[in-house]
């Protein structure tokens, strides 16, 4: 088939997931692996960024696989549509539950992209970035291949996208705005876990906490990030000694252990609430916000003032 002009530096591995629906990834590098997949008549990798018009031969393919795989629960695929919180031509704004996975893999059949492709069946939806699993907030997912290209570059970008989170954080924080300039580097623990850490090597991460209200002993804060490293509010957190209230991997067990006992809180309280940026060269601006997760606005109101 011939790649048409909205697939324009698209990667052949991805280009392939889009037209083999449901086929798992490993089979996608099989086929270009054993070359059966070609470009232009000729074999290419996996990574290989495709032009318009060029001709990819893509052989006939039994997805037996995708027949075996079951279907989002009910109640699930019900639960992301509520979770849409913004929509136009263009992109798709989900307020992401804590406990969902941003995309499928390493044991997990769905996560948030699989789930509104099959509420959408006949749209093209491809992911913007990334949330923890454990973080809630905002999700954004392109609807056309020219906003997702022009997403990923405003992320790259120093200031192309303002990120807010909100977050309770353990301990008493300073008045006023802490900045936070540390480099993160990602170690891989045994079995394969990544373990983020503040080191010299790292790349280069910026977050700037200020504190809204004191709660119960702890410190609600509005996190402003300026690069969008993995675990970075979590890390830079714990580096500052005040980590992310229910934090299982960076936080502090016996505080957590109170806040669960006592206050109800059982997962993480980070929040992504805010994204602000602007499409068609600065033009088309937008605002999206995702309300505080219900369960964390109960626990703020059991920590009292």
């Amino acid at each position: 088939m011939r790649v048409p002009d909205d697939r324009e530096g698209q990667r052949l591995d991805n280009f392939l997931l889009g037209q083999l629906k449901g086929a798992p990834r490993s089979l996608i590098y099989k086929l270009v692996r054993s070359g059966q997949v070609r470009v232009n008549g000729g074999r290419a990798k996996a990574e290989r960024k495709l032009e318009a018009g060029d001709e990819v031969r893509i052989p006939p393919v039994r997805l037996t696989e995708a027949g075996d795989k079951p279907a989002p629960p009910k109640g699930f695929l019900e639960a992301m549509e509520r979770a849409i919180v913004f929509e136009d031509a263009r992109l798709l704004a989900l307020s992401k539950p804590s406990g969902v996975a941003s995309h499928g893999g390493s044991g997990i059949s769905f996560g948030a992209i699989e789930t509104l492709r099959a509420l959408r069946p006949n749209q093209t939806l491809e992911l913007v970035h990334r949330l923890d699993r454990d973080t809630s907030g905002l999700l954004i997912v392109a609807k056309k291949r020219s906003a997702l290209t022009e997403m990923q570059a405003l992320m790259r970008e120093e200031g192309g996208i303002a990120k807010r989170y909100l977050a309770l954080l353990t301990g008493r924080m300073p008045d006023g705005v802490m900045t936070v300039d540390a480099p993160l580097h990602i170690g891989l623990r045994q079995g394969g876990e990544r373990h983020v850490q503040v080191h010299r090597d790292g790349k280069a991460s910026l977050s700037h906490f200020k504190v809204l209200e004191r709660r119960g002993g702890q410190s609600y804060c509005e996190v402003r990030i300026e690069t969008g490293r993995t675990h970075q509010i979590r890390v830079h957190s714990q580096h500052i000694g005040h980590p992310v209230a229910g934090d299982d991997k960076y936080g502090e067990a016996e505080v957590n252990k109170k806040l669960r006992d006592q206050f109800g809180l059982r997962r993480l309280f980070l929040h992504a609430s805010t994204l602000e940026f602007a499409l068609d060269g600065g033009r088309e601006r937008y605002s999206l916000n995702a309300p505080l997760a219900p369960e964390l606005i109960e626990v703020l109101d059991r920590l009292g003032g």
